[in-house]
């Protein structure tokens, strides 16, 4: 009987031991996922703050007044339009040395 006795009492220390592993566990991943969600929330604020930042730098009159200002673009206007004059290449023949 006091065998069983014994038996019974390191079973029971091995199963309270096992409770407070897995409970610590428990805890420490509770933590973990608590600390990933705010970094998705993190990083999907800064995905959207991207997203904004990249539709203003991609506005059209930005790009105008940054050609303009920045590197002294100016629109083309028919005075200052060279046209250069020449004959244009005559079109293959067919069965002339290119594809029929």
């Amino acid at each position: 009987m006091g065998r069983l006795s014994l038996l019974f009492a390191c079973l029971l220390m091995i199963s309270a031991l096992s409770l407070v592993t897995a409970r610590f566990q428990s805890r420490q991943l509770f933590v973990q996922a608590d600390r990933l969600e705010d970094k998705a929330r993190e990083l999907d604020t800064d995905w959207r703050r991207l997203q904004l930042e990249r539709a203003e730098l991609a506005r059209n009159a930005r790009i105008d007044a940054t050609a303009r200002k920045e590197l002294e673009m100016v629109s083309a206007t028919p005075d200052r339009t060279l046209y250069i004059k020449g004959q244009a290449p005559a079109a293959p023949v067919p069965g002339e040395g290119g594809r029929p």
